[in-house]
């Protein structure tokens, strides 16, 4: 049994861990489509955060090899999503998706931690 000093740590750390990124199914098939075309099965989804846009913050998706120290990795139906520490801190919640419809195909974040969103949904400020 833990004492009350234990417990304290325990509710401390559990407090500041982050929520998980949620790497939809339709975005991980997406990414696996793409991955495929490539012919290069080392090859990961990066998505970061980088100043800029209208709001302060954009988007960025990348095709990385390399899995960085300290990067998070959100693994899904044999794809690997690869997010930096610091755009980690930005997207802890978020929802990565791959949608169809009238406007398009396109991969779209869902962000909690976004206050303002440009109408295109491709720049946010927290």
């Amino acid at each position: 049994m833990n004492t009350a000093e234990e417990q304290g740590v325990i509710d401390a750390a559990a407090s500041v861990i982050p929520a998980p990124i949620n790497f939809t199914d339709a975005a991980a098939q997406k990414v696996k489509e793409l991955i495929d075309e490539e012919s290069n099965d080392q090859l990961k989804l990066r998505v970061f955060i980088s100043g800029g846009g209208c709001s302060g913050f954009q988007y960025g998706f990348t095709f990385d090899e390399t899995v960085q120290e300290g990067d998070t990795h959100v693994e899904k139906a044999g794809v690997t999503l690869l997010v930096d520490p610091m755009s980690f801190q930005y997207l802890a919640g978020a929802e990565i998706d791959y949608t169809e419809g009238l406007e398009g195909a396109q991969f779209v974040i869902r962000n909690p931690n976004a206050t303002t969103t440009c109408g295109c949904g491709s720049s946010f400020s927290a």
